[in-house]
């Protein structure tokens, strides 16, 4: 069952699994072993468990190593929006691992296969599994093609709730007045609007932001202001 999903990571990712009962495991809930009693393998919880702390693990060594100047604040804050489990759902997504993952009729007929709480569970049980398979190095790897190339591309703002952040980071000290002020909607091709917003506490303006809809300019600007803040803060 498991063929072309291997051909897939092999022509993709030159990855080749030499005990396929590890990727089976890694894919395969519980309800589907209850509904076949004569299935020998195990569900995927324990290799999620493993998964986890390896991609906690993965992903901490990878940001101390690319940014020697980060203090822990920093590195933490990274950390954490990547390894949001809302981002391994779209990882699973790509490697197409929904479409692999054996599940109970039950399960399957609720529209489980889609389901982003699964899709995220699964992902660390694939990484628990090549872990197991190929170990660490392999692992790495891995990861810095298909996860950690995606830091550049700002793959990972869109798992942040910038403006609660940002919120949070101003009313440290007591409540301030925050505005999102929209300053222009300019026209762009294909009929789409290009909305300028600028953030402001306490009638300062702390940055500005652009975007398609006037939530993506006000995620932008809260963004940079935050980001911006952050920076101060560690300097000081």
């Amino acid at each position: 069952m498991f063929t072309e999903l291997q051909k897939s990571l092999a022509s993709r990712y030159q990855i080749h699994f030499n005990d396929v009962e590890l990727l089976a495991e890694a894919l395969t809930q519980a309800n589907y072993i209850n509904e076949h009693p004569d299935y020998q393998g195990h569900d995927y919880q324990r290799l999620e468990f493993l998964g986890d702390a390896v991609m906690q693990q993965s992903t901490a060594v990878y940001l101390f190593k690319r940014y020697p100047d980060w203090d822990e604040g920093q590195l933490t804050e990274l950390r954490i929006a990547m390894v949001q489990t809302r981002s391994f759902a779209a990882l699973s997504r790509e490697l197409h691992l929904d479409q692999y993952i054996l599940l109970g009729r039950g399960e399957e007929l609720s529209g489980a296969r889609q389901r982003d709480s699964l899709l995220e569970d699964i992902w660390e049980a694939f990484i628990g599994a090549l872990y197991l398979d190929q170990g660490q190095t392999v692992v790495m790897d891995f990861l810095e093609k298909i996860m950690f190339a995606k830091i550049d591309e700002g793959f990972y703002d869109q798992f942040v709730d910038y403006k609660s952040k940002l919120q949070e980071w101003l009313q440290k000290s007591g409540a301030v007045t925050i505005q999102y002020v929209r300053l222009a909607e300019e026209p762009l091709a294909n009929n789409d609007q290009l909305f300028v917003v600028e953030v402001m506490v306490n009638d300062q303006v702390l940055a500005k932001g652009s975007g398609k809809s006037t939530k993506a300019a006000e995620k932008e600007a809260a963004k940079k202001a935050y980001q911006h803040l952050m920076a101060k803060g560690h300097d000081n």
